[in-house]
Order: structure tokens, then C-alpha cells, then sequence
């Protein structure tokens, strides 16, 4: 088998498979080269969620004309001139494959100008024309049309538009979050959907999750062992239904970070409910030497030279802050802020005039100290008001046995009960299908349990879970064969969401309307839903779209419409007979023809409708049989 050596054109192929999957880092890829360029103004564009137009125009440094053609070139980067300089990597970009890359599968444009006037050069396919004078400002403008137009198989398994975008549309909400002090404007199809004025991060907050959410946030800045922590956290009473409503930034760079996020979780344990999830928008700023960027194909996680410090600094810190302790107003920038103000009115004005003191030491400990001391905590229960759900495995779950012998005894044991639980189930009188002529009705006890003979056979009824099943199974009914009525709403109810969210409603707004659901998109990121089924009326439309959302990631049409059955069940609950309702003859005889004899019925919850009692069974309890 011989060997060959790839050509430039299949190489940079290769390589946009791992740099360039999506047009969503296409745009990751295209705005980190702005940043690193010192751009202040960022403008992205995008149509058809970026497979037709992507054009990014900043106003950095720009490209020289004589180096045009060496942007296009692969491993061709400003960023890198050593292999000690990947140990101390300060940009987002370095490894010099993402032009070359992006231009083998599209085709670009680069317009720049670095001062000397603008210049531009195209490339298709890879293949690169010649250098000309262009119209441009000073900046770099590099727009990118027909993504993937050479590689048909990777254009057919990209996602619809709307998905498209959607990842666009998130990546581009890290980025406002990530550099606040830049002004972005994002458009999508002609309209814009995001724009940022660089004035700071409140601004970029409210730009991207909407100014209400300032409200329930604590601003915090913490300085611990050589680390520094800053941003927004939410308060104790803010959670979201998932975890897309949190961003850590790591010396700038957008990652997702186990460690950090385990500490931030753990410190909210005590407060959240089950599948609710911390808000939170941090900043973790680390020495250049104990982290390594360079760890993930994508740069989408980094490694930290000691995970337990990293832990132990994020936890303390928020932990502190939720559970308001003395050392929170150490971490809470309105704390600092007042106790500033404070001091300024309280120095005296000859202050001015006197020696200038000397400075408070610091009792703070480097990163190295605190790698040092032996007696550093980072133990998540020290100082909690309650004991948090931990999210890490039972120890009795991870016992190691003694010996091999003790193992193969404790399965065979688990295996014996099991076939003993398996064998009573089978044992127990199976309750089937009764004749309803055959069935004399006997009375009611305490207004809930209806009792009916039939030969040596009584039957104890719940009117509640009886009369619960037969509604649920008619709504079921109506769900299966989409017979749906919808009412409209007197008001509408404007969901809003992040957009990640809004993509994956725009995805199943067909799903949901089948089922009887008005929805539709309201501009931004907002869906307007101006109708509900008629047999879910009263439906609490913020915890029903709460407990979507809460599993979106993997939710499908199966997941949905379990979601349903429990709000159908939910719905028959509460349109069902209650216990302790006097029902009259006529209704005990209509509620027993809809069961058409079957005491085999559960309730929507589980419950059993009807339980079935032995002549034999009674005469043992009163002792006429032994």
C-alpha cells in the first residue's frame, strides 16, 4: 500500500472538519480574531442561520496588505512565535487554523485596513485570487457566503435554520457577557437582535436576559489566594429551569468547567429546589502558569493545575454570599461601594495635611501559600445553615468488599428476593372483569369508598380515583386522535427566553400546537402563547413551560407528551368526585356503568381503584375459618 501525501485543498478540508463544524464557530472563530485585534466595535451578520451570509466587520488593528495572502495559509498566526509561548497564552485565538480552514469550505472575502488603505482578497474553495484596492474603513471585514457549498455531505447534516441561529444567537450572548467593555451588534436576517454599547457589564446583563434580571442578582469581587472572582450571581430565590443561564469565563475565554461548576452548584444546594438550576455569570481570573487553555479541541474546557484551591476559593466565596455571613460584605460590590462612601464623609478634611500612614499588610495568601498550608479547607459543609444536597456518589454505594465470596452472597441474595417478590405478585388474587348486572350495590363509608357484592366476592370502590381514571382516559382520548378544542385567552402569556430557549420552542411550535397550544413568535426572544386546550384550562402555564424547559437538552416528542399525561392526570385530579362528596343513586349507578365492571382500574397516579375482598378472607378475620 503505498503512501500519499495530502494536498492543501484535502488537508484544509480535513481541518475544517475539526476547526469549522457549524456556522456557529464559524462566528466564534471570526469574533475571537476581532477581540484579539483590539476591536472596540463588532458587527456580526448572519442569514439563514448562517449557511447563506456570515459577515463580521470590526474596527481593530486590520491586516497589512502584504500579509493578506498569509492570513489564508494554514498555521499562519500573529499570536504565537515560540512553542514556550503556548505555556502563557493571553488570546483567544493562536493555533492559526481557523481562515484557512474556514476559506476551503466557503467562499470569503477578507476587506482590511491597516492604515496603508484597504485592500481585499477572495478565496473559493481554497483557492485564493488576487490582492485589490477596496472601499473600507480602518478595521477588517470578512464575510463568508455559501458555508459547506463543496461538501455537500456536511451542508445536509447541518441543523434547520432556526436551530442554526439559535446556536448563533448563544454564542453571541457569551460574547456581550464576555467583553462588556465592546460595543456588539448582532443582526439576523436584516433585524437586529442584539446590540451592546460597551459600557460595563450591568449593561451587557441587561442586553442579553433583560434588565429585570439586575434585580435579582448580587454583584460580587472576591480576591482569594492569587485568585479573583467576579460578576453576578443569583440570589437565593432565582433559579432557572436549566443550566443554559450559566457563564463562566475563564481569563475571558468562554468554558464549561466541571470544577467551578460543581462549586457553584454545591453552594447553592441548600437553597434550589429539584431541577432547578443557579443563574450566575462569572469571571475567573488565574495566573497564566496553573492553567492550561490548550486542553480541548475547541478551547471549550481548560485544566487547572490544582482543582481542590479552585474549588474550595469559588465555594467560599458564594457559599458566603447566599448565606449572608460577615465575610459576604468582603465579597458584595454594594458592600464595598457603601463602606467607601462611609469612609470618604467620615475622614476629616486636615486629614489631608497629615503623615500619610503606612499600609495595611495583607493577610491574604498567595496561590502558593495556600498550595502550601496543610490546614486549607475546602470542605463544602463548613458553615452552612443546613446540610446541602451534595452531588456526589453514597460511599455505602462504593463499599469495597472483603472478598469475592461476600460479593457473589450479596447478588445471589438480592437475586433470591427478587424471585421471591416475583412470586407473591403472582400469587395474589388477580382482580378481572366483572359482570356489572351481577354487581348489588351495598352502601358507602365514609363518603369515599362505594361497596358492591357479587356472589362470595365484595368489591370497595374509591368514587375519587374511580371517577379520576374515567375522566383521564376521556382526555387521553381526545389527546390520541388530536380532537383538541383550544380557548383563547383574554391575555396573552409573553414567555421569555434566552437563545438557546427560543430555538428549541421555534422547533416544536407545531407539536405544541397540535396538541391545542396558540404559539407563536413575539420579536426577540419572546413566544406569545394566546390559546390553551379547553380540558387544561386553569393550567399553570409558568410551571407547565417551566418543567419543558427543564429538560430541553434531551426533550422529544415521547418527553413532551409524558409531560402532558401528568398535567391531563393533574386536570382529571381536580375535575374528578372528591372523597367525602355525598353522591346520590343515580350517580353511584352511572359511575359504575362508565367502569363497565372493571375493578382492575388505577388511578392516573397509581392508585388502585377498587380493591377486591374474599367471602373466605372475611370469615378468617373474625375467626369462623382458620
Amino acid at each position: 500500500m503505498s503512501i500519499n501525501i495530502l494536498t492543501p485543498d484535502v488537508y484544509n478540508r480535513i481541518a475544517a472538519g475539526e476547526v469549522v463544524d457549524r456556522p456557529y464557530s464559524v462566528v466564534k472563530e471570526l469574533v475571537e480574531n476581532s477581540i484579539d485585534a483590539g476591536a472596540t466595535d463588532i458587527s456580526v451578520e448572519i442569514e439563514e442561520g448562517g449557511k447563506k451570509l456570515i459577515r463580521v466587520t470590526d474596527n481593530g488593528c486590520g491586516i497589512p496588505k502584504n500579509e493578506l495572502k498569509k492570513a489564508y495559509l494554514p498555521h499562519a498566526t500573529s499570536k504565537l512565535q515560540s512553542a514556550e509561548d503556548l505555556f502563557t497564552v493571553a488570546t483567544l485565538g493562536f493555533r492559526g487554523e481557523a481562515i484557512a480552514s474556514i476559506a476551503s469550505v466557503s467562499r470569503m472575502e477578507i476587506v482590511s485596513d491597516a492604515g496603508e488603505g484597504a485592500f481585499s482578497l477572495a478565496c473559493e474553495g481554497g483557492a485564493c485570487g488576487d490582492t485589490q484596492a477596496a472601499p473600507g474603513a480602518k478595521g477588517t471585514e470578512i464575510t463568508v457566503r455559501d458555508l459547506f457549498f463543496n461538501t455537500p455531505a456536511r451542508l445536509k447534516f447541518l441543523k434547520s435554520d432556526s436551530q442554526e441561529e439559535g446556536d448563533v444567537s448563544n454564542m453571541m450572548a457569551r460574547f456581550i457577557l464576555s467583553r462588556p467593555g465592546i460595543a456588539f451588534t448582532y443582526t439576523v436576517g436584516g433585524k437586529v437582535k442584539y446590540r451592546s454599547f460597551g459600557d460595563g457589564l450591568a449593561s451587557a446583563l441587561a442586553v442579553v436576559y433583560g434588565a429585570s434580571v439586575l434585580e435579582n442578582c448580587h454583584e460580587i469581587s472576591a480576591d482569594k489566594h492569587g485568585i479573583r472572582l467576579s460578576g453576578y450571581i443569583g440570589n437565593r430565590n432565582f433559579s432557572k429551569p436549566n443550566r443554559t443561564y450559566q457563564s463562566l469565563f475563564v481569563n475571558g475565554r468562554y468554558v464549561v468547567n466541571q470544577t467551578v461548576g460543581a462549586a457553584v452548584t454545591n453552594a447553592y444546594a441548600a437553597y434550589l429546589m429539584k431541577r432547578q438550576y443557579p443563574f450566575y455569570v462569572l469571571f475567573l481570573d488565574v495566573p497564566q502558569e496553573i492553567v492550561d487553555v490548550n486542553v480541548h479541541p475547541n478551547k471549550a474546557d481548560v485544566r487547572f493545575q490544582d482543582n481542590q484551591i479552585i474549588y474550595g476559593s469559588v465555594y467560599s466565596v458564594v457559599s458566603s454570599v447566599l448565606d449572608g455571613n460577615s465575610r459576604a460584605l468582603e465579597y458584595l460590590v454594594s458592600a464595598k461601594r457603601e463602606a467607601q462612601g462611609s469612609e470618604a464623609q467620615a475622614v476629616p478634611e486636615v486629614q489631608a495635611a497629615a503623615e500619610p500612614q503606612k499600609p495595611v499588610e495583607s493577610t491574604q495568601m498567595t496561590y502558593e501559600e495556600a498550595k502550601k498550608e496543610l490546614e486549607f479547607d475546602v470542605s463544602p459543609l463548613k458553615g452552612r445553615p443546613s446540610e446541602p444536597r451534595f452531588f456526589e456518589p453514597e460511599p455505602s454505594r462504593f463499599e469495597v468488599r472483603s472478598s469475592a465470596s461476600e460479593v457473589r452472597m450479596d447478588r445471589q441474595e438480592d437475586f433470591f428476593e427478587e424471585n421471591q417478590r416475583f412470586l407473591r405478585e403472582q400469587a395474589k388474587p388477580k382482580q378481572e372483569k366483572v359482570d356489572v348486572a351481577a354487581l348489588t350495590f351495598k352502601g358507602e363509608l365514609f363518603r369515599t369508598y362505594l361497596f358492591y357484592e357479587a356472589g362470595d366476592v365484595a368489591y370497595i370502590v374509591d368514587q375519587h380515583a374511580a371517577h379520576e381514571r374515567l375522566i383521564y382516559d376521556r382526555l387521553q382520548e381526545k389527546l390520541a386522535s388530536r380532537k383538541v378544542v383550544s380557548q383563547p385567552m383574554l391575555v396573552p402569556y409573553l414567555l421569555e427566553l434566552n437563545a438557546a430557549e427560543h430555538a428549541f420552542f421555534v422547533k416544536n411550535i407545531p407539536l405544541l400546537e397540535e396538541i391545542g397550544f396558540g404559539i407563536e413568535e413575539f420579536g426577540g426572544n419572546c413566544i406569545k402563547v394566546s390559546a390553551v386546550p379547553t380540558d387544561l384550562l386553569g393550567i399553570d402555564l409558568p410551571s407547565f413551560f417551566g418543567e419543558v424547559l427543564s429538560s430541553m437538552e434531551s426533550l422529544r416528542a415521547i418527553r413532551l407528551n409524558t409531560l402532558l399525561k401528568d398535567k391531563l392526570a393533574s386536570a382529571a385530579c381536580k375535575a374528578a368526585v372528591k372523597g367525602g362528596e355525598k353522591l346520590t343513586e343515580d350517580e353511584v349507578e352511572a359511575l359504575l356503568a362508565r367502569m363497565d365492571g372493571d375493578m382492575g382500574l388505577k388511578c392516573p397516579h397509581g392508585r388502585p381503584v377498587a380493591v377486591m375482598v374474599k367471602k373466605s378472607e372475611m370469615e378468617k378475620l373474625f375467626k369462623r375459618i382458620v
